[in-house]
């Protein structure tokens, strides 16, 4: 199948149809290209705080409001665009209230051509998420079982955790996807790291989609550093760097790669190492030290 990361710059909408014609665009370039996989970026969604007026989208918690409020409409366009492109989407991560009187979540929804595959919440927050914006980790880490593959997601920081992806890699995921949103060169170094190192450990595919560009108007996302790219385990099929492609750094652009599932499975079971096989040995050699 091929995947494409979106290296996804935010804009200031003067109503839906302006986001539904952007998000249209950029879907149909991807599809054209081939693509069956589309991921878009953590808080990329953020862009619709711009519905608000200027002086919504500067508010913290106002912005959060304004972009849970199109939520339905978000997940109507999407549908659409998957059925008539026949892909998957990934969509940009924003608020979701999970019920009244909590805080908001970090959701990012998979969509497929027949309907909502499933959703993923962020698991663990930032320091900026949970000391001054106030957005709630959720629960659960859900594997995918679509027809392109099994798939989990793994939005940013929770990239840089690796008992997250294992988890999802012991329950069958070939593809983690891999959604970000950060301000700085070091904080997206952190979570291409982490990609890196999950596609290491697990010997699968991971995917890392940003946000890019200035927004300056959303005091939340208005800096964004960032690159998109498809990874794979540096061994057997794949690829010496474990770097499918990338895009250049800070560039908005897909990163579009062909990716054979069977080569995962293959290096499991034969490659020049075995990470994804002898992870248990860790826990045995700690238990002898």
């Amino acid at each position: 199948m091929k995947i494409a990361a979106a290296a996804y710059p935010l804009s200031f909408l003067p109503d839906f149809a302006a986001y539904e014609a952007k998000l249209s665009a950029w879907v149909a370039e991807a599809a054209g290209q081939g693509a069956d996989l589309l991921v878009f970026p953590e808080y990329g969604a953020m862009e619709l705080a711009s519905l608000g007026g200027a002086e919504v989208a500067a508010d913290l918690e106002r912005a959060l409001v304004e972009v849970a409020r199109w939520r339905d409409a978000v997940d109507g366009l999407h549908l659409r665009l998957a059925a008539a492109h026949g892909v998957h989407i990934l969509g940009a991560s924003g608020p979701v209230w999970p019920r009244p009187g909590a805080r908001p979540v970090n959701r990012a929804t998979l969509y497929g051509p027949g309907g909502i595959v499933g959703h993923q919440d962020k698991q663990i927050m930032t320091r900026f998420e949970r000391e001054t914006w106030f957005v709630a980790p959720g629960a659960g880490l859900p594997v995918f079982d679509t027809p392109l593959g099994r798939i989990g997601v793994l939005i940013c920081y929770d990239s840089e955790f690796p008992l997250l992806a294992r988890r999802l890699v012991e329950a069958g995921a070939e593809v983690i996807l891999v959604p970000s949103c950060t301000d700085t060169l070091a904080g997206f170094t952190r979570v291409r790291v982490g990609a890196m190192a999950r596609a290491l450990e697990g010997q699968c595919i991971t995917v890392h989609s940003p946000t890019v560009g200035l927004a300056e108007w959303c005091p939340a996302v208005d800096e964004n550093v960032g690159a998109a790219a498809i990874y794979g385990p540096p061994d057997r099929g794949f690829p010496p760097t474990g770097i499918f492609t990338e895009t250049a750094l800070n560039a908005p652009g897909w990163a579009v790669a062909e990716v054979d599932l069977a080569a995962v499975a293959e290096v499991r079971r034969d490659g020049g190492v075995l990470n994804h096989l002898h992870w248990g040995e860790q826990a045995e050699r700690l238990a002898r030290g």
